[in-house]
């Protein structure tokens, strides 16, 4: 019914230019550099999609447990939203039916297989980030950065496959509007390192946000 994320094809020629883009309303003005890259990626509901924080979206994450699938799905114009409709592929974070252990195991009803009955008309690809990225992701931010209970936010989550997927491409990846802050249940502290450390390698670049 779904495949994981396709590997990532680096345009040619030159390195990708990817950009990620969270949801903290001080990110600033970014919209011409986002609109630029190659991959677009965002989250949600997309704080600044539209105006400072670019029109592009080649990838649309959207959380499928909890509350706020159920108000999206209880939204009959939610698949007609510019920035659903426009985007060129879904990326769901968790897996369906997770069980007790894994990141997706957050608190909230598994939405999975409504969200893609609603999101299959567009005919874009859904996927789906497997299992296995969630137990890497939990060792990483538990016993590499110290996390009591880590339990992995979406953002997260996704920089981390796209960090392993484009890890040696040459791929120029750029962090904006992540301000490490919201759900209680989420290690912020630790994810704040792990992009501290993967910036201070070269792997990526976190844009400050806007004072």
């Amino acid at each position: 019914m779904f495949a994981e994320i396709d590997p990532p094809r680096v345009p040619s020629p030159g390195p990708a230019q990817v950009a990620i883009v969270g949801n903290a309303p001080e990110a600033g003005d970014h919209a011409r550099a986002i609109d630029a890259a190659d991959w677009v990626v965002r989250f949600n509901n997309a704080v600044g999609f539209g105006g400072r924080a670019g029109r592009r979206t080649t990838h649309l994450a959207l959380v499928n447990r909890g509350g706020q699938m159920r108000e999206w799905l209880e939204d009959g114009a939610f698949a007609r939203r510019p920035l659903v409709a426009g985007a060129g592929a879904f990326l769901l974070p968790f897996p369906p039916d997770a069980g007790r252990g894994h990141a997706a195991s957050a608190d909230g009803r598994d939405w999975t297989r409504d969200a893609a009955r609603a999101l299959r008309p567009l005919g874009r690809p859904i996927r789906l980030l497997p299992h296995a990225l969630h137990r890497e992701a939990r060792r990483t931010l538990g016993h590499e950065f110290g996390a009591c209970d880590p339990n992995p936010s979406t953002g997260f989550l996704v920089a981390f496959h796209l960090h392993r997927q484009l890890r040696g491409s040459g791929a120029r990846i750029a962090v904006y509007g992540f301000g490490f802050a919201g759900w209680p249940g989420h290690p912020w502290a630790a994810e704040r390192a792990w992009f501290t450390e993967r910036e201070r390698e070269g792997a990526l670049r976190l844009v400050p946000l806007r004072d």
